[in-house]
């Protein structure tokens, strides 16, 4: 049953996302997060959150179709970033890539975001009939005194999971890296079905730091198959990997939970070999509760050398519950290395409709302490 005092989706995130754009210095006359939130939200938005997600999003854990991450450059500089599903009114897979094409014509026409990218490989990306749980998502970049950005994160099983590789290698030779393919997957495609593509994601911009980037999840992978993954971009420091898993999946030896996922950058500028890469670890996994995530995520910001007080504000900016009542607020949290920047980026869920328990029997971990 409705509740008529409860607060719309809209309502509950947009004040998330204020909260994490004050606690990251943007200005408080800055509305444009706002705004674009609430045009990808669309109807979804309006619906109070006691009536229920109005469709089931992939996007996060509870159904909510927004999930927020900030990313703590190694230089100092934040942002703050939306993913975010567009629901439509009728919903159903068909019809949320109808309403996600409106969303992006809107940005296109009120903020100059270039579509040339998504044109290219739109036909191949979005058929008629897409399968999977999704058809694809935007993140809503955010920084400070900066013109926001927008990516879209296509699925590359929508025409069916044997399809996936032809469609990967299609879109990089669409937007001109023929080479793209093969240099991403000489060391992640190795297992069979364990090594899946995620997503295809292209950023929709026109500056030299406009990227393409592949997707992979590593299911049942250990620790040294993420070391090898990472060796496709050239120069990496495979300690940083091994610190990374250590320090956040504490003692798990193999990621039998959501999967380890690896992904790779690749510019206009240099399409044969990719300049960064990430690795992405799903820490709700792997901890009791967010009491034990903080701990871990705190431990590998000290060991890095970065200030873990912007870890606090973010929690504290999406929400006020204890952390020992729920798993899951900090969901995953990834490790850039490369050319292109470095840094690490913590991935905050919105609880919009949920708060996952802790899990029961598995007792907290100290957290590792770089000496």
């Amino acid at each position: 049953m409705s509740d008529n005092h409860a607060p719309t989706l809209l309502e509950h995130t947009t004040r998330q996302l204020r909260n994490l754009c004050q606690e990251n210095g943007f200005a408080s006359s800055d509305e444009t997060p706002a705004d674009m939130l609430r045009e990808l939200l669309g109807v979804a938005g309006r619906r109070r959150l006691s009536e229920g997600p109005l469709w089931p999003s992939d996007v996060a854990d509870d159904a909510t179709p927004v999930e927020f991450s900030v990313a703590l450059d190694d230089t100092g500089d934040r942002a703050v970033r939306v993913l975010g599903e567009v629901i439509a009114e009728r919903p159903g897979m068909a019809a949320n890539v109808v309403a996600a094409r409106r969303f992006l014509d809107t940005m296109s026409d009120h903020l100059g975001i270039p579509k040339d990218r998504f044109d290219a490989v739109q036909d191949l990306f979005l058929p008629e009939e897409p399968q999977g749980k999704f058809a694809f998502w935007y993140s809503m970049i955010f920084r400070p005194d900066a013109r926001p950005k927008l990516k879209v994160y296509f699925n590359p099983a929508v025409r069916g999971e044997d399809r996936e590789a032809e469609l990967v290698a299609e879109g990089f030779r669409r937007l001109g890296m023929d080479e793209a393919y093969d240099a991403a997957t000489e060391y992640s495609v190795q297992r069979g079905a364990q090594d899946r593509f995620t997503f295809f994601a292209v950023d929709l911009d026109d500056s030299p730091t406009a990227r393409v980037k592949l997707y992979i999840s590593h299911y049942a992978a250990t620790v040294e198959e993420a070391v090898r993954a990472s060796q496709a971009v050239d120069g990496l420091d495979a300690d940083s990997i091994r610190d990374f898993c250590r320090v956040l999946g504490g003692d798990t030896v193999t990621y039998e939970g959501r999967p380890l996922v690896s992904s790779y950058s690749f510019l206009d500028s240099d399409p044969k070999r990719p300049g960064n890469y990430s690795l992405y670890l799903p820490i709700r996994d792997y901890v009791a509760d967010d009491v034990e995530a903080r701990e871990r995520v705190v431990s590998f910001l000290k060991g890095r050398g970065a200030d873990p007080a912007g870890l606090d504000r973010a929690i504290r900016a999406v929400t006020d519950r204890p952390l020992a009542d729920g798993r899951g607020l900090l969901a995953h949290v990834s490790l850039r290395l490369g050319r292109f920047g470095t840094g690490t980026t913590i991935y905050l869920s919105s609880e919009g409709y949920e708060v996952l328990p802790p899990q029961v029997g598995r007792a907290a971990e100290p957290a590792f302490v770089e000496a």
